[in-house]
């Protein structure tokens, strides 16, 4: 029997492991008897072309290759998930995705040291990339329903952070020896992961007999007239049965799945766009440079910066968990997102400044960070993607999945590349700018969702009320 579950996406980016291998300052070791290098050259032991002064502004432009076209081919991405069965367009992402991260890796042993190679391969591999998110999304969505959508999808969600945790520790084998290898081998398990998803893939519950999910649980009313159906953000449990029932009688029409501009009219979708752009800046230029960070201000070898950068990863997986859990219990995902972006912004700056004082605050200030910098961004990725994907706006149309989720991810990918590209022209300037960036990031996030954490203060409210008003009548009867 096929899987319900898409298999995590977890061959992220080895090159943000690799990049401190690629230039490293070479005056300690011991240099080869045949080499042509002058005896001042503290850089001999570099890739070339990384091996120059320029070697901050190379290693972004290859980042940058690959999240500009990631970012713009999320969003065809999800309009070709919607219309395309997952599991052939999830495999064969993964399986080509395994190729073009092997081929990076392959420029080692093929003895490569011009830039455009890299680039190139890192402009297919991100194109291809972006078969995965919205399809895994939309594949998670229809299993699950509201109810616990967020601390169920919080978990599942932790594939990515485990992804970048094994795809560091796997790159740092061989980071100080063949480098290459680090790209190769996990360019092969995600391959292999791409057969797998094939074999055992199942898209629907009801391509085995199951259910649907209750993507929607009745408790929200519109203000303005709360007995009108029509009005209600979510169809009643009773109208959905029916629709359920008549549908298992009789043939029901297939849905056509949503356009592009469809999509962004569904409430909230905007909002939590750009959000996702300023915290995914955020959280990429973590992912990219705090190896580097850590190598340069810490002063650790490159293997010991990159096996302590990881701790930000553990520290995203609790986030995103502790964010859906709250989330679901508070029906607040804007509000829960809010709150943590605000806490963010002080531990980063706390961060910068003591976190490098020892070992043990450096790994407390790296798992605190982590959760509350990764926390919304997989919130919003995951329970917020799949939520407004089932919108009542769409009336029980679940053909919205993996086109809301692109676009969502895809203007969050837009920070991903602005963040890394950021951080490497601001770092000359000093460390202290970079975190700044990260800073005005982070409250511009939050100030985005302040809209619909008014809105949900709102519901709060009159949920309260309507509370109060039941327990009235029931203590005073006519």
């Amino acid at each position: 029997m096929r899987s319900s579950l898409a298999p995590g996406v977890w061959f992220l980016h080895p090159f943000s492991r690799d990049s401190s291998r690629l230039h490293q300052n070479c005056s300690e070791l011991i240099k080869p008897i045949n080499d042509t290098h002058s005896l001042n050259d503290t850089s001999w032991c570099s890739w070339s072309p990384f091996d120059k002064d320029d070697y901050k502004e190379l290693l972004g432009a290859v980042d940058n290759a690959f999240l500009v076209a990631y970012a713009i081919g999320m969003f065809i991405s999800g309009i070709f998930g919607e219309r395309l069965p997952l599991r052939y367009y999830l495999s064969a992402g993964m399986l080509l995705s395994g190729l073009f991260t092997s081929l990076f890796g392959l420029g080692y042993f093929w003895n490569i040291h011009v830039l455009w190679y890299f680039v190139l391969i890192q402009i297919c591999n991100g194109l291809v990339q972006t078969t995965g998110w919205p399809s895994v999304v939309a594949c998670v969505g229809n299993w699950f329903g509201k109810g616990k959508r967020g601390f169920i999808m919080g978990i599942w969600n932790s594939h990515t952070s485990v992804g970048n945790i094994l795809g560091s520790l796997i790159a740092g084998i061989w980071v100080n020896q063949e480098w290459g290898l680090s790209f190769i081998v996990p360019g092969v398990i995600t391959a292999i992961m791409g057969i797998i998803t094939f074999l055992f893939l199942i898209e629907y519950p009801e391509d085995v007999d199951c259910a649907p999910p209750q993507h929607h649980d009745g408790s929200d009313k519109d203000q303005d007239n709360p007995e009108d159906p029509e009005n209600s953000p979510y169809p009643n449990r009773e109208t959905n049965q029916e629709t359920v029932t008549s549908c298992s009688k009789e043939p029901c029409a297939e849905p056509v799945a949503i356009s592009f501009l469809g999509a962004l009219k569904i409430p909230g979708v905007i909002e939590f766009s750009f959000c996702l752009l300023f915290a995914k800046l955020v959280s990429y230029t973590f992912l990219y440079w705090l190896p580097l960070y850590i190598f340069n201000v810490a002063h650790f070898g490159a293997k010991e910066a990159g096996d302590l950068s990881t701790l930000f990863d553990v520290g995203g997986i609790i986030g995103g968990i502790m964010a859906g859990l709250i989330s679901d219990y508070t029906n607040g995902r804007a509000t829960t997102c809010c709150i943590m972006l605000i806490l963010a912004a002080p531990m980063m700056f706390l961060y910068n400044y003591i976190g490098q004082n020892g070992i043990v605050s450096s790994i407390v200030m790296l798992i605190i960070c982590g959760m509350l910098v990764n926390g919304p961004y997989a919130l919003i990725t995951t329970a917020v993607s799949a939520d407004l994907g089932t919108h009542k706006s769409l009336k029980g149309n679940a053909k919205a999945l993996s086109t809301v989720s692109a676009i969502i991810d895809g203007t969050g990918s837009i920070g991903a590349a602005l963040g890394p590209l950021l951080a490497g022209l601001i770092s000359p300037t000093g460390w202290n700018n970079v975190f700044y960036m990260l800073i005005s990031a982070d409250i511009l996030a939050c100030l985005l969702l302040c809209r619909l954490v008014y809105k949900e203060i709102l519901a709060w409210k009159s949920s309260l009320s309507k509370g109060r008003g039941s327990s009235l009548v029931l203590t005073h009867p006519r």
